[in-house]
């Protein structure tokens, strides 16, 4: 038995970044084996085991046949016959089908190091094709690797637009969708991730009414970029870099603007009521996709209200009030901030005004605070009782807003 550090540690030392998970391989084992020397089994479709002193992951060495539609169309191999070269080559790209023996010795029969040095994705096999899910992973790890110089090989991309012309993508479940997407959300250049699905056709299939946004033109004085779907790219990228890893005002940035796909052509290039039209669009994708529940509602909160937000200046104190009890941001005082950056984002997701001032996040974060110090215990001292604490506690917080500076 031989076991070997694999995958993304050894593509994450080599590139100088920090590890931290640790997967490694097994070769020239049985889960029997395992079994005896204490590992506990994790895996429900192959072989997989925890340390019984590190909890790291370590797997039996196992080969992959395609059998069906999908992700889990396949029939796994995993025997004290399989190699570690076997195992690496149903790996996806070449940075990741990388292995490490004990003595820290490199084994990389793709190339892998190569690509990483000329900052290249690229598949290892024409196996490629039989796992639909690649093409999210290669869109995610463009996301993550951009920023460093990374791109698509040419004939990487060509079988990911084989995958999509197949129909395989079709077959993707939620959840899986889901779960590469909210990765991508969280990396440093997500508008990455939009760029490799529609270059291979996937964003057309996969998000279809994020993909309507591209062509659609916005008011060249509001928007520089003037494509709406340039506009989003632009918008996600801001959110990576003000809430960093955070793939909640990820999701919110990606879907706030949906409702300009749907703006008649006759009104072009303006976008009257689009914050209304894209609530149901902003719906449908989140219960397709099966997102987390405050994902859903925060983003449809900002698809509806990111507008009012821009407007804040000009805001009535009992309009601001109105603000953040349609947030629900009492009961929940995390939102207000999650829904400004995400505004901010907006905002500033825009040609040539990134390093731009927004003034209505502090005025709004300031407005949110004044109204926060008025509590019910005063009200319900002087007697009062029911729906009265409530009416008086709104009228306190207007004038406790009404008595914010602004500017």
């Amino acid at each position: 038995m031989k076991t070997y550090l694999v995958g993304g540690a050894v593509r994450d030392r080599l590139l100088g970044r920090t590890v931290n998970d640790r997967d490694f391989v097994v070769v020239g084992s049985t889960p029997e084996a395992m079994l005896a020397a204490g590992y506990r089994p994790v895996g429900k479709d192959f072989p997989v085991f925890l340390h019984p002193q590190t909890q790291d992951e370590y797997a039996l060495a196992r080969t992959e046949r395609k059998s069906g539609r999908g992700y889990h169309g396949f029939s796994v191999v995993a025997d004290p016959s399989v190699t570690l070269e076997d195992d690496l080559a149903r790996r996806d790209l070449t940075i990741n089908a990388m292995a490490e023996d004990a003595d820290g010795q490199l084994v990389d029969p793709w190339g892998g190091a190569r690509d990483l040095a000329d900052r290249v994705l690229r598949h290892v096999s024409p196996a490629f094709v039989e796992d639909p899910v690649r093409v999210l992973r290669v869109a995610r790890f463009l996301a993550r690797y951009a920023p460093l110089g990374f791109t698509i090989a040419d004939e990487t991309l060509a079988l990911m637009r084989t995958i999509v012309d197949d129909g395989e993508v079709d077959h993707l479940v939620p959840e899986r969708v889901w779960a590469e997407t909210r990765k991508a959300l969280a990396e440093p250049q997500p508008s990455a991730f939009l760029q490799a699905l529609r270059a291979c056709g996937a964003l057309r299939v996969l998000f279809p009414e994020v993909d309507a946004l591209y062509g659609v033109p916005q008011r060249a004085e509001f928007h520089p970029e003037v494509d709406t779907g340039v506009h989003v790219e632009m918008v996600l990228d801001m959110a990576a870099r003000l809430a960093p890893g955070d793939d909640l005002v990820g999701w919110c940035a990606l879907v706030h603007d949906l409702g300009k796909a749907l703006t008649p052509k006759v009104e072009l290039p303006r976008h009257v009521m689009h914050e209304e039209r894209g609530v149901a669009a902003v719906r449908a994708i989140s219960q397709r996709l099966r997102v987390p529940a405050e994902h859903a509602t925060l983003a449809e909160l900002c698809c509806r209200l990111h507008l009012l937000a821009h407007r804040a200046a000009e805001l009535r104190p009992s309009t601001m009030l109105e603000l953040f009890e349609k947030l629900d941001a009492f009961r929940k005082p995390q939102r207000v901030e999650q829904f400004l950056l995400v505004c901010e984002a907006d905002k500033r997701g825009r040609l040539g005004l990134s390093e731009s001032d927004y003034p209505s996040g502090p005025l709004l974060r300031d407005a949110f605070a004044a109204a926060c110090t008025i509590k019910a215990a005063p009200f319900v001292s002087a007697g009062l009782e029911g729906p009265a604490i409530a009416v008086a506690m709104r009228k306190e917080r207007v004038k406790a807003i009404a008595a914010i500076p602004r500017g």
